[in-house]
């Protein structure tokens, strides 16, 4: 079986910014899904894990993104898995139109937890032997780890978790992260602005209730670092770094 899959991906109305173009929480939700869809083809998915008593966790990701897709457009995603860095196991994206014209690319880093003891599996002893093809040089870095800017950012959001942010495990949905980072912002920036690049840190996980606070800060008027904190002891559930360029103003209105 081929190491790299396929799916296109139709963007809805529902799934769009104020500026008609592709949600980064959108892009993320999609992201998860062709990796899902893969891991499962190739006998890793989350119901191989489950059967083994461990789950995966998405640790990091980093995306790179040279021109937003907008409504109504259908968009080319493309998947593999990349080998492993010590407790990671690495997967790969790219994101093109369906002629082949690229806009972007990501690379992510996953954690595979004993559902028990939530301590951290070996890789390995997952994917080795499903002849998944060697590593291979990709256009964009792996994730990093972020900073910690908690205790310099100004506190500019602050609100509790509702039953629409969780996921089937009952915790935060990855993607939803983005989306409160997203509301965090004033419209006005999001219409003038796109994000050129986009790394994420998942540190700890989030349950329903809790109060959450964003805190921000700016290294310029472009490039934005955002943690995410539980208010109850501000143990840091997130870590994100915006990069912006400037994008065409559109709205709905203007199609």
């Amino acid at each position: 079986m081929s190491s790299k899959f396929e799916k296109s991906y139709q963007i809805h109305v529902y799934e769009t910014s104020p500026n008609a173009r592709l949600s980064i929480h959108s892009l993320l939700n999609y992201l998860q899904d062709i990796a899902s869809d893969h891991a499962e083809m190739l006998g890793f998915g989350r119901d191989d894990l489950m059967k083994q008593n461990s789950f995966w966790v998405l640790s990091r990701l980093y995306i790179e993104i040279t021109h937003w897709p907008g409504w109504d457009e259908i968009i080319f995603l493309r998947t593999w898995p990349n080998g492993t860095d010590k407790l990671f196991a690495l997967r790969n994206y790219e994101i093109c139109y369906l002629n082949g014209h690229i806009l972007g690319y990501a690379s992510s880093s996953w954690l595979i937890l004993d559902r028990t003891t939530k301590r951290i599996q070996r890789p390995e002893s997952f994917i080795d032997g499903l002849n998944i093809s060697k590593p291979e040089k990709f256009e964009i870095r792996n994730a990093t780890k972020l900073e910690t800017f908690a205790e310099q950012g100004q506190t500019n959001h602050c609100f509790r978790i509702k039953t629409s942010d969780l996921d089937l495990n009952f915790h935060t949905n990855n993607a939803v992260y983005l989306r409160w980072i997203s509301d965090s912002y004033d419209p006005g920036f999001l219409l003038k602005n796109d994000p050129q690049s986009i790394e994420i840190n998942y540190l700890a996980e989030s349950k329903y209730n809790e109060e959450i606070v964003i805190r921000t800060t700016a290294e310029n008027e472009r490039i934005f670092n955002h943690s995410i904190c539980r208010a109850e002891d501000y143990k840091e559930l997130c870590r994100v770094r915006m990069v912006w360029r400037p994008g065409i103003n559109m709205h709905l209105k203007d199609i």
